[in-house]
Formats: structure tokens, C-alpha cells, sequence
């Protein structure tokens, strides 16, 4: 089996949603100092990085993280790549040939290019699913959607995207690295923190792919 990391690296200087604040990571205790262990406290938004949306987040009664289904989280994922496309619509998406019967989703764009050489500053213009995209998704059966940058929908119109994946119950993965990642069937293994009443919470996720001779 090969394993691919496809999470971001959580430090203060990765890259953060406008307004969120880079995290804080702090080692509050130290054995060069006399301690008899390290200890590191976090601060940061659940958003930070590879993270999961709940339907929380923009859903006044939906779900809080905690309550996310975990088979959802685990099990057989397509990934595709559209490299040219600046929006992610329901024409564009219908074009991508997605294999039928696809639950979980991964899309890789020219987002993931910012991740592979290390860009320092957030952009507005990211690859994003728009509102007719989402809904076309549902209608496919997608139960999980991956997008390699921090949000799955416009930075201009970030509503409808969301208020259409999450009113679904379609579980979103945001800030994934898919630089390395060729198109393909995988294995998806995402687990979020279990955060009581999150709107989200940071993710380990990684691919495996079964290796045939």
C-alpha cells in the first residue's frame, strides 16, 4: 500500500482565512528550562488548515462536528483534476467525467499549487464550487466533497455553495494538499477533532492507494 499525507502542516505561518489570525502554538512548558516535559498549547480557529465544515457552520440548527458521520469520513474516494476552469459550475463539473456512483469526491485544481511552493498570502481568486455546482453534486449522491484550498465556495459568495453541500448532509473537507496526488480511485481516511459544538474542526486526511502488478 502507498500512503499520501494530503493535510497541511498547522503552523503560524500558514496560510489563514481573512480575519481568523494565524495559529498561536506555544510551548508553555520546557525541559531546557528545568521541566520535566514539553507542553505545547494551541490557539486557532477551527478552520485552520485541512479542516471539516459541519453543517453548523452555516446552518443555523445542523449538525456540530462531534455528530459527523464517521463512515462518511472513511472509505473509497475519487480523485479528479480540472486545471483550467476559474469556477467549479455544474457545466464545467459535468464535463469532468466523474466516475458514476462517486460518494467521495476529491477535486484537484490549481489551488493545489499554492500549497507545493509554499505561498505565504492568502488569494481571493481560488478555484471554488459555485452554487449550481453544489447542487449538481447532490444530485450525483456525493456525500463528502475535498477541495484543495480553504473554502469549497467563492470567497465573493461563500453562501449557496455551503447552505446547498451542508443542508444535504454532504460533509466537507477544505484545505487539502493535492499537489502530488494523481487522478484516481483511493482510499479517503479523514477523522476531524471531536470538538462538543463545533462548526468545524482541523483533519488528518490521507489517501491510500492499493499498489497492483
Amino acid at each position: 500500500m502507498t500512503i499520501y499525507d494530503i493535510s497541511l502542516t498547522i503552523s503560524p505561518n500558514l496560510i489563514g482565512w481573512p480575519g481568523d489570525g494565524a495559529a498561536l502554538i506555544e510551548r508553555v512548558l520546557k525541559i531546557e528550562d528545568g521541566e520535566i516535559a514539553n507542553v505545547t498549547h494551541l490557539s486557532m480557529s477551527a478552520h485552520t488548515g485541512t479542516h471539516i465544515d459541519a453543517p453548523y457552520h452555516f446552518l443555523k440548527d445542523g449538525n456540530t462536528v462531534e455528530n459527523l458521520p464517521l463512515d462518511v469520513l472513511i472509505g473509497e474516494a475519487s480523485v479528479i483534476e480540472i486545471k483550467e476552469a476559474p469556477l467549479l459550475t455544474a457545466t464545467v463539473l459535468k464535463e469532468a467525467h466523474i466516475p458514476q456512483n462517486t460518494k467521495r469526491l476529491l477535486i484537484k485544481t490549481r489551488n493545489s499549487e499554492q500549497w507545493k511552493k509554499g505561498a505565504k498570502e492568502f488569494i481571493e481568486d481560488y478555484v471554488a464550487i459555485s452554487g449550481d455546482g453544489a447542487e449538481y453534486l447532490v444530485e450525483l449522491g456525493v456525500q463528502l466533497i475535498g477541495v484543495d484550498y480553504l473554502s469549497v465556495a467563492p470567497f465573493d459568495d461563500l453562501v449557496p455553495t455551503h447552505q446547498t453541500l451542508l443542508g444535504a448532509n454532504v460533509v466537507i473537507v477544505e484545505g487539502l494538499n493535492l499537489a502530488d496526488i494523481e487522478p484516481g480511485a483511493y482510499t479517503l481516511y479523514c477523522l476531524p477533532l471531536k470538538i462538543a459544538g463545533s462548526d468545524g474542526a482541523p483533519a488528518r486526511a490521507i489517501l491510500q492507494r492499493s499498489v497492483t502488478h
